[in-house]
């Protein structure tokens, strides 16, 4: 089969297209025939070297996948080979086979296709897991999601719609703005204005928002705690620097700045991510947005892609 291999880390042009073995499935695991795998910026901090977790050279990059079971190890009973399924924590998901585990494999609508399936795993379970695990949302709840346009934000804007919050999200182009407000957004700010986070107070009563998703907090940290009601949480999803802020401000609204990595989900956090993500799949109030589909050979075009600023959905690889 071919598959995007990683032999040193370093630039987007490490990855080289190679001839690889299929792989089988051990027990408890199951092979799926990649439709797409999704690009997401942390395979980017991984195949660079810099990022904290660090898999054994070579490997092949990839963990979102949408595709068909082709062969399930012994025990498995979940999935059977033909079923349509997307992935998280798919090992090789670059590739034209990939095998998880199969608690990571979930069925996958028909109305949904390949490419929205590779669009769930790292977004949507992130989305999930900074809403309601650690940023205890609930219904009612008045909602700030950052990069509203981009995978995550997508995600956020439709989960947070679609569990009963007002939604304030903010994109940074014109196209960026229409595609969150078809999102459900129920207020959208373009962020390139200086003083777009002025124009909170009067969307929200004076009152402010309850949870914030922060995708860039070395920009907008301190200024997010500026716009909290009392008891509110930041949730740091993403950082590319250091920032200075004031802890006063968080200090007299008894404020929370909370961060988020997916990797620290336990098992039994994943169980209740996707066992609402499916439920959003098949009741239709979450729609994956996919901006490109991207052949596997232009990997390298991909990594460079996925950390351009403005993203608008997902990419993906179809091998």
């Amino acid at each position: 089969m071919k598959a995007i291999v990683v032999r040193q880390f370093g630039g987007p042009e490490v990855m080289t297209l190679e001839d690889a073995p299929v792989p089988s499935p051990g027990p408890g695991q199951v092979a799926i025939r990649v439709g797409a795998v999704g690009v997401n910026p942390v395979d980017s901090y991984i195949r660079s070297g810099t990022y904290a977790r660090k898999p054994n050279l070579p490997y092949t990059p990839g963990t979102d996948v949408g595709g068909t079971v082709e062969a399930v190890g012994a025990g498995v009973v979940r999935v059977k080979p033909g079923d349509r399924v997307y992935a998280h924590a798919a090992v090789g998901g670059y590739a034209e086979v990939a095998v998880c585990e199969d608690w990571q494999a979930h069925s996958l609508p028909a109305r949904i296709s390949f490419a929205q399936g590779a669009a769930m795993g790292v977004p949507y379970a992130t989305a999930w897991r900074a809403l309601f695990i650690r940023g205890r949302a609930h219904a009612g709840d008045v909602v700030l999601v950052h990069g509203g346009s981009g995978g995550v934000g997508t995600a956020a804007v439709q989960i947070a719609r679609a569990q009963g919050m007002q939604v304030i999200a903010t994109a940074g182009t014109a196209q960026g703005i229409a595609l969150v407000q078809a999102q459900g957004a129920h207020h959208v700010l373009n962020h390139r204005e200086a003083d777009y986070l002025l124009q909170i107070p009067a969307l929200t009563g004076g009152r402010g928002v309850d949870v914030v998703l922060e995708m860039l907090a070395n920009v907008n940290l301190d200024r997010d705690l500026d716009v909290l009601a009392p008891g509110g949480r930041v949730v740091v999803i993403g950082n590319r620097g250091r920032v200075e802020i004031d802890p006063r401000k968080a200090m007299g609204k008894d404020a929370a700045i909370l961060g988020m990595t997916l990797f620290n989900a336990t098992r039994a956090e994943f169980h209740e991510i996707h066992a609402g993500l499916t439920a959003g799949l098949e009741a239709g109030t979450l729609t994956p947005v996919v901006a490109r589909e991207m052949p596997l050979a232009d990997a390298v075009k991909s990594h460079i892609a996925v950390m351009e600023p403005g993203a608008l959905g997902k990419i993906v690889l179809v091998p």
